[in-house]
């Protein structure tokens, strides 16, 4: 029987697809496979066995390296770690201690926070507030009625992001110049969340797009300009090619990325900011992340072109949305270091096992 395929196996896996199919492959990532070794005394062996099964899984371990040629984004997988099981724990201890914060400003927006100039918007599960601490000029927070962040359906987050847009249109029409969004959302402290009670944010700045994005925006020209081809459809390609792409609602398209940020990311790729089905998939992906893949702490950003077409710089430029889980929050080292910071990705999870899971029966 032919095991499923891993991370490890990725060198192999391009090379196994139809010629089309690999030379986009190849011209957005480079792939490169390298072999890990060491020797451990004696007195290790034992503590090796129990924690890795036997001392082979560790004397050779075989590391993968994926870059974006596009991005220059990039991950090391190495194969120790990557052939784990995911782990979908539940920490009760953590559904307390959400519980034991109720009562906190946000359970009150109204009265406990303030308003932005033109006021709030409010849908039906968020209202919004201004941020006290603000990362630029225009910075708003989306407020959910539910304290619990962990409370996800795709109807609460659709009307989440809603909400957000509604607050940039506003934020729009008090300064016409300020018109490049960024909607991000930090799911409890592990994921840099300074209040338990379940929030988004969304800003709005002037001049031009956040660095990050407009580097997306400056790469994905490049790549048209260079191949003819859009960059986003020949990523999109690649990944479903491999097994990576997820399920989603109609015009919406989801994979596991082969050059995650850190672990588990996802990425979303919608045609409009605006579109519904967009929002409910990354609603549906997740209450999955917390249901089935047992995330806790996540961050979630999307990358959306400015509010108005001022130029035709963003012309056909897509809404492209990131999920990335951020580890235990009772887990008191950080997930990032030096490495990712400046260097590239360590990734413990496996892009292929992440698609399999999500790909199976939606959560209840």
């Amino acid at each position: 029987m032919q095991s499923e395929p891993r991370i490890t196996d990725l060198p192999a896996l391009i090379e196994a697809l139809a010629p089309e199919d690999r030379a986009i492959a190849l011209r957005i990532f480079d792939v490169s496979a390298t072999t890990g070794h060491l020797e451990p005394p004696d007195g290790m062996r034992p503590w090796i066995e129990k924690s890795f099964g036997s001392v082979d899984a560790v004397t050779e371990q075989r590391i993968v390296r994926v870059t974006n040629l596009i991005t220059l984004e990039g991950s090391l997988f190495n194969g120790l770690r990557a052939s784990r099981p995911l782990d979908t724990g539940v920490s009760l201890d953590l559904d307390r201690e959400i519980a034991e914060t109720e009562g906190d400003p946000f359970c009150r927006p109204e009265e406990g926070t303030p308003a932005d100039v033109f006021g709030r918007v409010r849908g039906e599960h968020a209202t919004t507030a201004s941020n006290v601490a603000k990362y630029d000029a225009f910075h708003g927070v989306i407020v959910f009625d539910d304290h619990n962040p962990l409370e996800l359906t795709p109807e609460k987050v659709s009307d989440y992001v809603d909400v957000g847009l509604r607050w940039a249109r506003e934020a729009n029409r008090a300064d016409p110049e300020a018109r490049y969004p960024f909607l991000m959302w930090n799911c409890l402290w592990r994921a840099g969340g300074s209040i338990i009670h379940g929030h988004a944010q969304i800003t709005l700045t002037r001049g031009m797009h956040y660095p990050k994005a407009e580097r997306l925006r400056r790469a994905a020209a490049a790549y048209k300009a260079d191949h003819g081809s859009n960059y986003f459809d020949d990523l999109h390609r690649i990944h479903e090619s491999l097994g990576l792409s997820i399920p989603a609602e109609d015009g919406v398209r989801a994979f596991a990325s082969l050059s995650p940020l850190k672990e588990k990311e996802l990425v979303v790729i919608g045609e409009s900011p605006g579109d519904e089905a967009l929002h409910r998939t990354v609603g549906e992906l997740l209450r999955a992340y917390v249901h089935t893949l047992g995330a806790r702490a996540f961050n979630v950003a999307f990358h959306m072109p400015p509010l108005t077409e001022a130029d035709d710089e963003w012309s056909g430029f897509p809404t492209v949305v990131y999920i990335v889980d951020r580890g235990d929050p009772a887990n008191r080292t950080s997930d990032i270091g030096a490495m990712e910071l400046y260097a590239a990705s360590v990734v413990a999870s496996d892009p292929f096992a992440v698609a399999r899971t999500l790909a199976g029966d939606p959560p209840e």
